[in-house]
């Protein structure tokens, strides 16, 4: 199952926005100084008897004091500690940026309201390129449009398919106003992931985070190029605004289970990182959602776990083959005790024609899929997010409901056709 159609949202007076691919040296980082310190006030002088009084007290405590000492350097409790390691002070803030390794780097919050989005730029901003984009001819370069793109290892840099779609030839742009040019590995239009190579030493690689446990109202920061303006990269801050998104773009492109964020991201920004209050790496941007009124402050970005299944497997194939667990099928929706109508799993409509791993497995027309491996399966959409992080050959555990009794049993997992189902007009069902 990889198409669906989802039910058309409710009408407003303005029009549901449509969706469009959206496509700097710092200041400089001042540590802020010390606060000065407060004098004590002055001891009044006491009488002379309390003086004597204190003076044997004191030599009492000192000469108590030089035993205890001596007692613990016998036992080595003094040996000397390695230093720890100086923070380097992000901005005006106490939040500071450690160097843990050459290329790795970790935010150290020294005050949680303040410095977030300054610390993340000094972490992220070196591992986000501008991607260049053309054709090559006759030895004359045609650059045709421009994207962004984040580092990871060895010198593999992911952006999006739709950015060097059509091209021949691509290269970056480091921070630092360095142009490479680059391999184009391969690409992956169902997922809109492509990945470049170039043989560059010294470059910084973004740290990977995790959307399990991500919620809504996080704080979400985009990095990359508007506009491909020259400069290199920028930030812009916000909170990820929703979960599981379906994004359409016209005819058969659909991106399912997206990231949602209010964080500014325009035209040239696609391909560019979207992460978290610890700048690790939760999703690579792709969409904007355009209005009538034009931008309406909407963006969209594919979740870290997909994007690196999809990128792995272009490292190592130059090329992505999706799953298929043959089946035709629809959201089931059942009824609540109080009448409410709730979303219940992914209904087998119909076994695929050609064979089918579900069918082999013993699943039938009018069972519903509610868990594969663990993960719940709520609707048709689930169904095909979760697939997608799976690889042909892999097997996995599948539990139906079927008559009101759960069966479970194990599916291998076969690469999908090229056009295993139409999509269902106005309908909540596609293939899988």
């Amino acid at each position: 199952m990889d198409d669906l159609t989802p039910e058309p949202a409710p009408e407003s007076p303005e029009a549901q926005p449509t969706v469009e691919y959206s496509d700097a040296p710092q200041a400089p980082w001042v540590t802020p100084p010390p606060a000065p310190q407060q004098r004590s006030s002055a001891t009044p002088d006491r009488k002379r008897n309390a003086v004597s009084t204190g003076a044997i007290a004191f030599i009492a405590a000192v000469l108590g004091a030089v035993t205890v000492v001596g007692l613990l350097a016998m036992f080595g409790l003094f040996e000397e500690s390695p230093p720890a390691p100086e923070p380097v002070a992000a901005g005006n803030s106490t939040t500071a940026t450690t160097v843990v390794k050459r290329v790795v780097t970790e935010i150290v919050a020294g005050d949680a309201t303040m410095g977030i989005a300054e610390a993340v730029a000094v972490k992220v901003v070196p591992s986000v390129v501008t991607v260049e984009v053309g054709n090559l001819e006759e030895d004359v370069l045609t650059l045709t449009g421009s994207g962004s793109g984040v580092i990871i290892d060895d010198g593999y840099i992911i952006t999006n398919n739709h950015v060097i779609e059509g091209a021949t030839v691509a290269r970056i742009v480091l921070q630092d106003g360095r142009t490479y040019d680059t391999e184009i590995v391969g690409s992956d239009a169902y997922t809109d992931v492509a990945v470049l190579k170039v043989d560059v030493d010294g470059l910084r690689p973004i740290e990977f985070g995790s959307t399990e446990d991500l919620a809504i109202g996080q704080v979400a920061i985009a990095v990359g190029n508007p506009l491909g303006q020259e400069g290199g990269a920028s930030l812009t801050e916000g909170v990820i605004s929703a979960l599981s998104r379906t994004v359409e773009f016209g005819g058969d492109s659909v991106l399912y289970g997206m990231l949602q964020t209010d964080a500014p991201i325009t035209s040239g920004s696609s391909g560019g990182a979207l992460v978290d209050a610890s700048g690790d790496l939760i999703g690579i941007t792709s969409a904007i959602g355009v209005g009538r009124g034009g931008a309406e402050g909407i963006g969209y970005a594919i979740p870290i776990e997909l994007v690196r299944r999809v990128a792995s497997e272009i490292i190592e194939t130059g090329t992505v083959h999706h799953t298929f667990i043959g089946i035709y099928g629809q959201d089931y929706v059942k009824t609540a005790d109080d009448g409410a109508l709730t979303p219940g799993g992914a209904e087998i409509a119909e076994l695929w024609e050609d064979g089918s791993p579900a069918g082999d497995a013993g699943f039938k027309p009018g069972d519903v899929i509610v868990d594969v491996d663990g993960a719940p399966i709520r609707t048709m959409e689930d169904l095909v997010v979760t697939l997608r992080l799976y690889r042909v050959g892999d097997d996995v555990e599948v539990t139906v409901m079927r008559e009101d009794e759960p069966v479970t049993a194990p599916v291998t997992l076969v690469e999908r056709p090229e056009d295993p189902a139409p999509i269902v007009d106005e309908g909540s069902s596609g293939d899988g």
